[in-house]
């Protein structure tokens, strides 16, 4: 189960997975804690995307741009558009004289003898280490294990686009 709920201090909204099993919850803006069964629930449903889309909608109401939003796809299918742009990695490495079995059969290589996490599992990592993480913050924390500083940036970037992580007043939170 998943509900939309919001902080009685800074109005902030998020997503909390299954409330019914936590005692209690974070604000991701301002940091207070709130006990969960007192939380006001905008929204439940099982679904996650659902959720999102709730969430994304009472933002968008928040700050009348509801008629705006309507007029958008959801935010998973907009989310699956995301995946479909750009060039594919088969594409980018063939173009960048590279052969991309070689390059996938290196990287099963070192995931399956205990390698190296995914760049993306760094950047979780970073969000899910510190207090109050900062854009410069999870770039350092990637950047010192071997994620370039760029790419640190477009995945968090990525993240924040798809819902999965909130950003309010420059810090971050995996949601």
């Amino acid at each position: 189960m998943y509900a939309v709920v919001g902080c009685t201090d800074c109005s902030n909204l998020w997503l909390l997975a299954d409330p019914a099993e936590a005692d209690s919850a974070q604000c991701s803006r301002c940091g207070k804690r709130h006990q969960t069964s007192k939380l006001r629930r905008f929204f439940e449903s099982p679904d996650r995307d659902e959720a999102r889309q709730a969430r994304s909608a009472l933002l968008a109401d928040k700050q009348d741009a509801g008629d705006a939003f309507a007029d958008l796809d959801s935010v998973a299918e907009m989310e699956w558009h995301l995946d479909d742009s750009g060039v594919s990695d088969d594409e980018y490495l063939d173009g960048s004289g590279l052969d991309a079995d070689e390059v996938r059969r290196a990287g099963e290589g070192s995931t399956q003898s205990g390698g190296s996490q995914s760049r993306d599992e760094v950047v979780r990592e970073a969000l899910r280490e510190q207090d109050h993480p900062t854009e410069s913050a999870v770039v350092d924390y990637a950047e010192a294990r071997g994620v370039p500083a760029e790419r640190a940036r477009d995945l968090l970037d990525k993240l924040t686009r798809r819902g999965e992580v909130s950003e309010s007043r420059g810090r971050y939170r995996l949601l």
